[in-house]
Protein backbone atom coordinates (compact mmCIF):
# COMPACT_ATOMS: atom_id res chain seq x y z
CA UNK A 1 0.00 0.00 0.00
CA UNK A 2 1.29 3.24 -1.27
CA UNK A 3 0.42 6.45 1.09
CA UNK A 4 1.00 9.76 0.03
CA UNK A 5 1.38 12.27 2.88
CA UNK A 6 0.49 15.55 1.56
CA UNK A 7 3.43 17.98 0.88
CA UNK A 8 6.12 15.17 2.00
CA UNK A 9 5.35 12.66 -1.14
CA UNK A 10 4.64 8.57 -1.01
CA UNK A 11 5.30 5.89 1.28
CA UNK A 12 5.74 2.17 1.17
CA UNK A 13 3.95 0.68 3.83
CA UNK A 14 2.93 -2.91 2.96
CA UNK A 15 6.06 -3.96 5.23
CA UNK A 16 5.17 -2.40 8.26
CA UNK A 17 2.78 -3.28 11.03
CA UNK A 18 -0.40 -3.07 9.84
CA UNK A 19 -2.19 -3.56 12.80
CA UNK A 20 -0.46 -0.41 14.37
CA UNK A 21 -1.12 1.53 11.21
CA UNK A 22 -4.84 0.91 11.75
CA UNK A 23 -4.73 1.82 15.10
CA UNK A 24 -3.11 5.01 14.80
CA UNK A 25 -6.12 5.74 11.65
CA UNK A 26 -8.53 4.86 13.97
CA UNK A 27 -7.21 7.31 16.16
CA UNK A 28 -7.78 10.33 13.92
CA UNK A 29 -10.87 8.78 12.67
CA UNK A 30 -12.08 8.74 16.26
CA UNK A 31 -10.69 12.01 16.96
CA UNK A 32 -12.68 14.01 14.16
CA UNK A 33 -15.97 12.12 15.23
CA UNK A 34 -15.55 13.81 18.06
CA UNK A 35 -14.68 17.51 17.27
CA UNK A 36 -11.74 17.18 18.62
CA UNK A 37 -9.02 19.53 16.92
CA UNK A 38 -6.49 18.78 19.41
CA UNK A 39 -6.76 15.22 19.86
CA UNK A 40 -7.10 14.61 15.61
CA UNK A 41 -3.79 16.67 15.46
CA UNK A 42 -1.78 14.93 17.54
CA UNK A 43 -3.42 11.53 15.99
CA UNK A 44 -2.32 12.70 12.53
CA UNK A 45 0.60 13.35 14.13
CA UNK A 46 1.55 10.00 15.41
CA UNK A 47 0.11 8.44 11.85
CA UNK A 48 2.40 10.59 10.12
CA UNK A 49 5.92 9.65 12.47
CA UNK A 50 5.00 6.37 12.16
CA UNK A 51 4.48 6.05 8.63
CA UNK A 52 7.69 8.20 7.99
CA UNK A 53 9.54 6.10 10.04
CA UNK A 54 8.16 2.70 9.11
CA UNK A 55 7.35 3.12 5.72
CA UNK A 56 10.09 3.30 2.95
CA UNK A 57 9.90 6.46 0.53
CA UNK A 58 8.74 6.16 -2.95
CA UNK A 59 11.25 6.99 -5.97
CA UNK A 60 10.15 10.37 -7.58
CA UNK A 61 9.85 8.83 -10.20
CA UNK A 62 7.23 6.33 -9.50
CA UNK A 63 3.95 7.15 -12.14
CA UNK A 64 1.23 5.35 -9.92
CA UNK A 65 -0.96 6.47 -7.48
CA UNK A 66 -1.19 6.27 -4.01
CA UNK A 67 -3.44 4.07 -2.16
CA UNK A 68 -4.60 6.32 0.66
CA UNK A 69 -3.94 10.38 1.08
CA UNK A 70 -3.12 11.59 4.68
CA UNK A 71 -3.14 15.75 5.13
CA UNK A 72 -0.04 18.06 6.20
CA UNK A 73 0.39 17.25 9.93
CA UNK A 74 -1.19 21.02 11.04
CA UNK A 75 -4.20 20.37 9.24
CA UNK A 76 -7.37 21.63 10.49
CA UNK A 77 -10.46 19.45 11.46
CA UNK A 78 -12.56 19.88 8.68
CA UNK A 79 -8.85 19.50 5.95
CA UNK A 80 -8.51 16.40 7.83
CA UNK A 81 -12.56 15.20 7.93
CA UNK A 82 -12.67 15.73 3.78
CA UNK A 83 -10.27 13.05 3.37
CA UNK A 84 -11.85 10.67 5.53
CA UNK A 85 -13.94 7.87 4.00
CA UNK A 86 -16.49 6.30 6.73
CA UNK A 87 -12.91 3.71 7.42
CA UNK A 88 -10.60 6.48 8.19
CA UNK A 89 -7.37 6.72 5.95
CA UNK A 90 -7.17 3.84 5.47
CA UNK A 91 -9.57 0.93 4.60
CA UNK A 92 -9.93 -1.67 7.35
CA UNK A 93 -8.80 -4.94 6.95
CA UNK A 94 -11.05 -7.51 5.44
Amino acid sequence: MIIRIMGEGQFDVADVDQALLQKYDNQVEHAVESGDTEEARTALQELHDYVVSHGKPVSDDFLGTSDVVVPFVDATLEEISELLTGEGFIPDPA
